[in-house]
């Protein structure tokens, strides 16, 4: 057949339906959407998986950024270095992540919208809160796939002992789709989480007893329920955000009749720098009246923005119309998009929570039949050393009068019945194995072992089991990292 025989006339129409079909599918699945088990878009993941394999725990000394954007775009992600680093500098934002999964070093940008530094005099590594999200992967808890080049094996998901999606929340742009998810309070979402596995059968309207609202980590006010409620019911709403203000008496002078407006929390993802500039516009255009200083406090104990009233000015006045024509009163759309066995859905507030705790009775199950293999493999090896102790002599004469290790290993197995892996056990052994002490540290491994395997054959034995194991984790969570809400 020759070239222009296998050239087959296709309709152009037909092609670019063809064509952009899978290219919004790629964006929607492998770029811009979240999953709902781990939370995480693909770059996110895989430059966790990336500063996991490089060692940065919490304990562990920062690495160069541009060290890990070069080993997540290497191994991992091939996509432009910028891309990674810009999601590598918002996982270290403590303005945009409820609970920053990295641990920056250097100039990570600031809430005014500064740019970060660029990546060689940055330094990064995992927050403590990450370490959950990425524990006991290495026991065959997760799918791996192979790499863009399948040179390597990458995860499809983390493991994630913390509800990520729900706490650090999620905001994505995809192919005639998007995702906006907030943050949300831990300990809420914790309290919600064992409620679900107590009542399996609960509503959206019963997690919200313990999930009251988004709670971001700017802070803020957010105005009336009913949105809200309706976000958590649905899948898709808004809320109304207000910045959290003080009204405060000018203390000296003669001026100790005026007042001053002081902004301590601004909106979610609303610029300081752009609202201050907003204001300072809307005071030249004359739209709002009675403010004649405005100035930025700020400093690393936490936000300050002093606005200076007239004398004659009335506050609530003035800061009514602050909320009217800046944004110091924001409108945030929520949308709870995210992929659901490798599809966009729209969740519930019941759906994200009960995804996510399928997941974590996946991922502990198997765990636990990981944990078992090992521990029964361990208790077999016991079995023959122990076995071999006490028929010594013999063991150690069958040893000596064998020419090759494969001879000594025949004879053990025919007279004692041992198996290959516990004859391998026993000719590696050392001599010091023999003593009394190490018999009995021997016998108390064993024992261990045995109470182990017994402990894990319980969980295995049913889902309330699991699910039992699954509170004891969640407990711990909000234990250790649950803190108070920010946003009222």
């Amino acid at each position: 057949m020759t070239g222009e025989e296998r050239v087959k006339p296709i309709p152009i129409e037909t092609e670019l339906k063809r064509s952009f079909l899978d290219y919004s599918m790629s964006v929607i699945v492998s770029r811009a959407l979240p999953d709902v088990r781990d939370g995480l878009k693909p770059v996110h993941r895989r430059i966790l998986y990336a500063m996991h394999e490089l060692g940065l725990a919490k304990n562990r000394p920062y690495r160069k950024s541009a060290a890990i954007v070069g080993e997540t775009m290497g191994k991992y992600h091939p996509h432009g270095d910028a891309a990674i680093y810009d999601s590598l500098v918002r996982m270290a934002q403590p303005w945009n992540m409820r609970y920053p999964l990295v641990d920056g070093q250097g100039n990570f940008g600031s809430i005014d919208g500064d740019s970060p530094a660029a990546m060689r005099y940055t330094e990064s590594r995992m927050e403590s809160i990450t370490a959950l999200m990425l524990e006991s992967i290495e026991k065959q808890t997760v799918d791996m796939v192979d790499n863009y080049d399948g040179s390597l094996k990458e995860p499809v998901v983390l493991p994630s002992a913390i509800p990520n999606l729900l706490v650090n929340g999620s905001y994505g742009i995809a192919v005639g789709m998007a995702t906006n998810c907030p943050p949300h309070n831990l300990r809420e979402v914790c309290d919600a989480i064992l409620h679900y596995i107590d009542h399996p059968e609960c509503t959206s309207k019963d997690l919200m007893k313990f999930i009251k609202g988004p709670d971001f980590p700017t802070g803020g006010i957010i105005c009336g329920t009913k949105d809200i409620r309706q976000a958590y019911l649905t899948g898709h709403g808004r809320a109304v955000v207000r910045g959290r203000v003080a009204i405060e008496a000018k203390e000296s002078g003669r001026e100790k009749d005026k007042k001053r407006i002081i902004i301590k929390e601004i909106p979610y993802q609303v610029n300081k720098a752009k609202l201050i500039e907003k204001i300072a516009e809307m005071v030249n255009e004359k739209v709002i009246d009675g403010i004649t200083d405005l100035r930025d406090e700020s400093d690393r104990e936490g936000m300050r923005v002093v606005i200076e009233l007239r004398k004659d000015a009335v506050p609530m006045v003035v800061l009514n119309q602050l909320y009217k024509h800046t944004p110091l009163q924001d409108s945030i759309s929520i949308l709870l998009l995210a992929l659901v066995n490798g599809s966009p859905r729209i969740l519930t507030l019941r759906d994200m929570v009960h995804y996510y705790v399928r997941h974590r009775v996946e991922i502990v199950e198997r765990r636990c039949r990981y944990d078992l293999r090992q521990a029964e493999d361990r208790a077999h090896v016991l079995e023959g050393l122990l076995k071999a102790i006490d028929h010594i002599d013999e063991v150690i004469a069958i040893i000596r009068s064998s020419e090759t290790t494969e001879a000594a290993q025949a004879r053990l197995i025919e007279r004692f019945g041992f198996s290959v892996v516990q004859a391998n056990a026993i000719l590696a052994m050392r001599l010091r194995r023999l003593t009394g002490l190490e018999r009995e540290a021997l016998l108390k491994e064993y024992r261990d072992l045995l109470q182990e395997i017994e402990r894990l054959k319980t969980i295995l034995s049913s889902e309330r089991n699991i699910l039992e194991e699954i509170r004891k984790e969640i407990l711990a969570v909000r234990e250790k990292f649950g803190d108070a809400r920010r946003t009222d």
